[in-house]
């Protein structure tokens, strides 16, 4: 069965390599809104933006955050996290810096976005979500890497959602 999964990514410099995640075939369609959807949901205020996305997540089982260079700076991104993990959702990272993007190139490793976020009990969210990082350096073999294992990684997500 594909889960209904909402992808959270820094769109500016991710868009292109989270693409290639999002359009695997391993999750639900109902899970890839477009591209468009996000730009028209950016232009409209904070509350806006935070009651779209909550009405993304009411709908699916697990978030997968696709982290790049700077994905764990991103304001949204975090929000996302923090409301995923309020919600009881499934909550999986995957480092998708060595997919190349439209240009060609690769990025650098970026820092763990559940490192500065904090559970109930004050303790890292690190400590419990798994962020899944490729050992190939090619993006055809990490592109090929995260296919595999996607689907093991949000049901692994799904089932330890709400314990930590």
């Amino acid at each position: 069965m594909k889960r209904q999964v909402f992808f959270s990514f820094e769109y500016v410099k991710d868009n292109w390599r989270a693409s290639q995640v999002r359009n695997m075939g391993k999750v639900s369609d109902n899970s890839t809104f477009s591209d468009n959807d996000w730009e028209e949901v950016k232009e409209k205020s904070d509350s806006k933006i935070k009651e779209w996305i909550d009405e993304q997540l009411e709908k699916r089982s697990c978030v997968v955050v696709l982290i790049g260079a700077t994905t764990s700076t991103r304001k949204w991104v975090k929000y996302e996290i923090e409301k995923a993990y309020e919600m009881k959702k499934g909550i999986v990272g995957i480092y998708i810096n060595k997919l190349k993007d439209k240009d060609g190139n690769q990025t650098d490793k970026g820092s763990n976005p559940f490192y500065t976020l904090l559970t109930d009990e004050g303790e890292r969210l690190s400590k419990y979500v798994e962020c899944f990082e490729s050992s190939y350096q090619t993006s055809k073999n990490v592109y090929d890497d995260i296919s595999e294992n996607i689907e093991d990684l949000i049901e692994n997500a799904i089932e330890k959602s709400g314990t930590y």
